[in-house]
């Protein structure tokens, strides 16, 4: 049985209208196609010619009587048939009966199952081929049969989907992000999916196409997949590893949509609330406190929103974050600001007391933040990142009897 988290119907299908695949969808809903044809060329059996054709002409109550032999039709026509306009056609009458009533996904599974044949093998197929609407249909319906029914899609088949939704998702230029976006919402409800996600690598890729220019639109949706993917305690903990707050703190600075701000501020909560260890959730709000989010949070306080749950949101972490300030040691402060990779000159740094007193502590689990400081020196471009990070490994050697060693 699949776990779905549950929630509001309004964040996940806000899109659906206005997507490049809905826009072509509609377009192939009026569409005829001949399928006499396809029966006196033997390409469909005389049983699939009549419950097709049937099905174009009065779905709900044929549906309704002879529903196992819909399910067949429908995957024999999709495991046989080959011209895309046909495989379109199909697609979206598939997709339309799942949307019309979600239980009918059991029914394929059920029925798919007496039949010893498999509900995700031809979807999985199409996948590969050329058509970018034949592609991105397949998909839409592989979700809904991953997520609204009670069987979960096996292991090897779902981590090549997940796989094939990130790759999606970097591509670019994807005139269907939308629609991949909004697959992804769709798994990653379910708490099964949400570490397979991790394992093929998921957030890091959503971490940096946020990281680049995009449209409001998919980064909200981008945005609304690390929400969901906190509500998992364990995840919610490792998040900040992936510099999921600085990222989302400068989304934060320069946001103008209201639901992209509501989604932020829903992810900052969770990550505080979530994490089962205090200590973690301590880091998330010094981290937070690092990337300037307390100012952001003073300028939301200002604004008026219609939505409660911004309001709630804003005093919430406002709090949080006022209170971690209030319990910060200087060396709190230095360790997230090294963790985030974003050094500046603030004042530790030049403080010989702070040297003194805390040079040594580099040391602690295993040096990491004196390897976290040397990777920097490795990677960075940034002059001022080189520099502190040159200048806070001398400190630490002038003060750390064995530190050239």
């Amino acid at each position: 049985m699949t776990t779905a988290l549950y929630l509001p119907e309004e964040n996940i299908d806000m899109i659906a209208a206005t997507s490049v695949l809905q826009q072509q969808a509609a377009d192939i809903r009026t569409r005829s196609i001949n399928w006499a044809s396809y029966m006196q060329s033997q390409m469909i059996s005389q049983e699939d010619y009549q419950v097709i054709s049937s099905l174009d002409k009065s779905r709900a109550s044929f549906l309704a009587q002879n529903s196992t032999q819909v399910v067949k039709t429908m995957l024999n026509l999709v495991s046989h048939l080959s011209k895309d306009s046909t495989i379109q056609y199909i697609l979206v009458l598939l997709d339309d009966l799942l949307q019309e009533d979600r239980s009918r996904v059991d029914l394929f599974h059920e029925t798919s199952g007496k039949m010893k044949q498999c509900v995700w093998g031809p979807f999985l197929n199409l996948l590969n081929r050329q058509d970018g609407f034949i592609v991105n249909m397949s998909s839409r319906i592989l979700a809904k049969f991953a997520c609204w029914g009670h069987e979960t899609m096996p292991k090897s088949d779902l981590n090549f989907y997940l796989q094939f939704l990130k790759d999606q998702l970097a591509s670019n230029n994807n005139e269907y992000i939308q629609s991949v976006a909004r697959c992804l919402q769709m798994m990653l409800r379910v708490d099964e999916y949400r570490f397979a996600f991790v394992s093929v690598d998921g957030i890091s890729t959503l971490i940096r196409i946020l990281s680049t220019r995009v449209n409001f639109q998919v980064q909200y949706q981008l945005i609304f997949c690390l929400w969901v993917l906190t509500f998992n305690p364990l995840l919610a903990a490792k998040m900040n590893k992936f510099s999921v707050i600085p990222i989302l703190a400068d989304i934060l600075s320069d946001c103008a949509k209201e639901k992209v701000t509501r989604i932020i501020l829903a992810v900052f909560r969770n990550l505080i609330e979530k994490p089962e260890d205090s200590s973690v959730a301590k880091d998330h709000c010094i981290a937070m406190v690092q990337c300037k989010v307390l100012k952001q949070l003073s300028i939301l306080e200002q604004r008026r929103f219609d939505d409660e749950d911004i309001t709630a949101d804003v005093e919430y972490l406002s709090e949080k974050l006022q209170n971690s300030v209030q319990d910060l040691s200087s060396f709190d402060e230095y360790a997230t600001e090294v963790r985030s990779g974003r050094l500046e000159w603030s004042p530790v740094h030049k403080s010989a007391k702070f040297w003194r007193e805390n040079a040594q502590r580099l040391n602690e689990k295993n040096y990491e933040l004196l390897r976290i400081l040397v990777h920097l020196l490795e990677t960075s471009k940034d002059a001022i990142i080189l520099s502190v990070a040159c200048f806070d490994i001398g400190e630490y050697v002038r003060h750390y009897p064995r530190g050239k060693q």
